[in-house]
C-alpha cells in the first residue's frame, strides 16, 4: 500500500510537488473557521482559497476563531446576545462577533422611562410620574364623558315630567357619581381609587 505524499509549499505558497495537505476552512464573509479538509495539491498549486495551512487554536469560552489579516484570531463572541440602545433602550440581538457595539449595553431597562446614566439605567421618575398624570386625566375625562352619554336621556325625561321613581333614582346615583369623580385629583399621584359605577 502506498503511502500518500504531504504537500509542502514553497515561499509563494505553491507545492513543491504534488501531495496532500490539511487546510483549515473559513467563510469568506466573516472569516470564521468552518473545518478542515484534507486537499490534494498538484505541484504549483496553491491551497483553496478561503482556507490557510495553519490550524486554528483552540478558541476559549465565548469566543470564536476568525482568520483575519493572514492569521487565526479569537474574538469575543457576543452573538444571539440581545443588547440595548442606550440612547433609545430599544432592544436588538447581535448577529456579528466582536464586543458589544459602542451605544449599547447588555443591561436591560427596566421602565420605558429609564435614561443611562454612563453605567446603569436610572429611571426618570419626574417623566414617569408626568405620563402617569396624563393617563389618569385622559380617564377621568373619559368616565365624565361616560355619564353624559349615560343620563341624557334620563335628564331629558326629568326636564319633561316623565322620568319613573327607578330611573330618577338612577339618574341621582349617576349624578352622585359624577360629582365624585369631579373631586379626583389626579394632579399629584398615580394611585387613584375611582369611585363605583352605579349599576344599572
Amino acid at each position: 500500500m502506498a503511502v500518500e505524499k504531504t504537500a509542502t509549499l514553497d515561499a509563494n505558497g505553491l507545492a513543491k510537488s504534488s501531495g496532500s495537505m490539511m487546510v483549515y476552512n473559513f467563510n469568506i464573509e466573516t472569516g470564521e473557521y468552518t473545518g478542515s479538509s484534507l486537499e490534494f495539491l498538484a505541484q504549483g498549486v496553491g491551497i483553496p482559497a478561503h482556507s490557510s495551512f495553519n490550524a486554528p487554536p483552540a478558541c476559549e469560552s465565548g469566543k470564536v476563531c476568525l482568520f483575519r489579516d493572514g492569521g487565526w484570531q479569537q474574538i469575543t463572541d457576543h452573538r444571539g446576545e440581545t443588547v440595548y440602545n442606550i440612547e433609545t433602550g430599544e432592544a436588538f440581538t447581535l448577529l456579528q462577533p466582536g464586543d458589544y457595539p459602542d451605544g449599547c449595553t447588555p443591561l436591560k431597562p427596566v421602565t420605558i422611562f429609564d435614561k443611562w446614566d454612563g453605567s446603569a439605567w436610572v429611571t426618570d421618575q419626574a417623566a414617569q410620574l408626568e405620563a402617569a398624570v396624563t393617563a389618569l386625566k385622559a380617564e377621568k375625562s373619559q368616565r365624565i364623558s361616560e355619564v353624559g352619554s349615560i343620563t341624557q336621556t334620563l335628564q331629558t325625561q326629568l326636564m319633561l315630567g316623565i322620568i319613573t321613581d327607578p330611573d330618577k333614582a338612577l339618574l341621582l346615583a349617576w349624578m352622585e357619581y359624577l360629582q365624585a369623580v369631579q373631586a379626583v385629583d389626579v394632579s399629584a399621584t398615580s394611585e387613584i381609587n375611582w369611585p363605583s359605577r352605579p349599576e344599572n
